[in-house]
């Protein structure tokens, strides 16, 4: 028996020991196949033995070594191996506050494309769209849902990495999921495992300076690997299947640092959160019914780094993997806007408490950030990514709101206006050396000439300064009550931090549902 047919032999066996995939699903998919099975040469090419193909090393490792085996073994296994007890309740936590960002995500300009598009392509209901009453084919509810993880600035981050890991990860997690009939076990160690996998490629790649040197969008990048592996790993994915996964996530990966010219945050949803997650599940489906790829993508002539990457640490790939859990090193924002902002805001609030002031008494504040971050956040169109509007709302309602962050219109108020005039980003070189870590200086100028000034070396909700479930829970609970009441929210949070009771995952549809 040929090796391609023994390699395609092996996926369909795994597909009969799994639970079965629809028609739709497979009707869909089957012309892809056919596809490929139309050019032999190009399948054989495939999996043709590393034997045979020119000897070539990753950048980055030593000569004849790939860090392949290892990641596709430790993919293979987490399924069923036990995540320590910090990580597992670090992954509630992001599940939760990720969901929630789905559920508070409905309303905003993205999720009216995403909920249309769902609409208009529901077929077999088979996986949910959060927030909503649609049921819809898991491909239009992934790219939905990840859609809504990102509609605004109230996912997680990782700033090692420089990505945005809830948004793809849980998402894919929850479809794939829904699509397979896992228990909450599962689905925790998939979501844990998407965040590893994701956030350690872009290590390797470099993290912010490699978006910055080459204008690809690490998010994008770490999302599809990251969701990628979350789906793999809800699907019951082999070794050798998940070498092929990590190859299908490498084709993936694209997107362009030119998100940032976006005004809507339609297409930043997208890069983000709603193509990695669909593309993940695509994937997995693929695989699942017997698709097949390249073994070794990290190694080997015209691999992943040597395309994106030539300077890349591949080692970085498997540094501390299953001994250091990527989810305890990511943010949970406390403010509902973007990541630069969120120091800046905790300065601003604890100045102003701390001395009792109101906006009135207040002449002129001068907000330092590292230079790289300050363009993010200047003056930008979208109320919760313009740092002059945000710190404006917070010196006028000494706090700043889901709401608020949202509220498009309020930023031609006069008063707004007036505030936000008094406002001076500084872009600080010296600040930028100690980026990612976000530190940022705050002084505060009183009509009296009396100055006051806040250094915030760890904003709160990350590693350094984590939040605790209650005000994880707390914020959660303001973004997702008014859309799904009182009670169900509190049923729905209950849930998350009981997963491991859950036998099911699609028993969680009614929760996560608006009536």
């Amino acid at each position: 028996m040929s090796q391609s047919r023994e390699l395609r032999n092996a996926g369909v066996k795994h597909e009969a020991n799994s639970t079965n995939v629809s028609r739709r699903s497979l009707l869909k998919i089957g012309g892809c196949l056919l596809a490929t099975a139309a050019s032999p040469s190009g399948l054989a090419a495939a999996v043709a033995p590393e034997s045979a193909l020119p000897s070539q090393s990753s950048p980055g490792a030593p000569a004849g070594e790939s860090v392949t085996p290892k990641l596709a073994e430790y993919m293979s296994e987490a399924a069923n191996r036990p995540v320590p007890e910090e990580a597992l309740e670090k992954t509630k936590h992001h599940a939760l506050d990720t969901i929630a960002a789905m559920v508070s995500g409905v309303e905003l300009p993205p999720a009216m494309v995403a909920l249309r598009f769902a609409r208009a392509h529901q077929g077999e209901k088979i996986a949910t769209v959060v927030g909503t009453d649609i049921v819809c084919g898991p491909l239009e509810a992934a790219i939905a849902n990840g859609i809504l993880a990102h509609s605004d600035e109230t996912d997680d981050s990782h700033a090692p990495s420089h990505s945005h890991p809830g948004c793809s990860t849980v998402p894919a997690a929850l479809v794939a999921g829904e699509q397979f009939g896992i228990d909450g076990n599962r689905l925790l160690r998939a979501v844990t495992l998407g965040y590893d996998i994701g956030t350690r490629v872009l290590m390797a790649l470099g993290g912010l300076p490699f978006q910055m040197q080459t204008h690809r969008s690490s998010h994008s990048i770490s999302a599809t690997f990251g969701a990628a592996a979350a789906a793999a790993c809800a699907a019951g994915l082999n070794s050798q299947q998940m070498r092929w996964i990590l190859s299908y996530a490498a084709q993936q990966a694209s997107g362009m640092a030119s998100w940032q010219r976006d005004t809507e945050h339609v297409e930043k949803s997208l890069v983000f959160g709603g193509f990695p997650a669909r593309n993940a599940i695509s994937s997995t489906l693929l695989i699942q019914l017997g698709a097949t790829g390249v073994d070794d993508v990290f190694s080997g002539p015209d691999n992943f780094f040597a395309a994106l990457g030539p300077d890349a640490d591949t080692s970085r790939l498997i540094e501390k993997l299953g001994e250091r859990y990527e989810v305890t090193r990511t943010s949970i924002k406390k403010w509902t806007v973007g990541s630069p902002i969120q120091a800046p805001l905790d300065a601003v609030q604890a100045l102003m408490q701390r001395n009792s002031l109101t906006a009135d008494q207040i002449q002129g504040v001068a907000v330092h950030v590292a230079t790289s971050e300050a363009k993010t956040v200047n003056n930008r169109d979208m109320p919760d990514i313009s740092i002059q509007h945000m710190i404006a709302v917070m010196m006028l309602d000494k706090t700043v709101t889901f709401q608020a962050a949202h509220d498009k219109a309020r930023m031609k108020d006069p008063e707004v206006l007036r505030q936000r005039a008094k406002v001076q980003l500084v872009p600080d070189p010296e600040l930028e050396k100690l980026y990612p870590k976000r530190v940022t200086v705050v002084q505060i100028t009183l009509t009296d000439g009396k100055q006051f000034s806040e250094r915030v070396e760890a904003v709160r909700g990350t590693p350094d300064n984590p939040m605790t479930r209650e005000e994880i829970i707390a914020k959660s609970r303001d973004l997702m009550q008014p859309y799904l009441g009182a009670d169900k929210t509190r049923r729905l949070i209950e849930t998350i931090f009981n997963l491991e009771d859950v036998k099911d995952v699609r028993t969680l549809r009614p929760l996560l549902q608006r009536a």
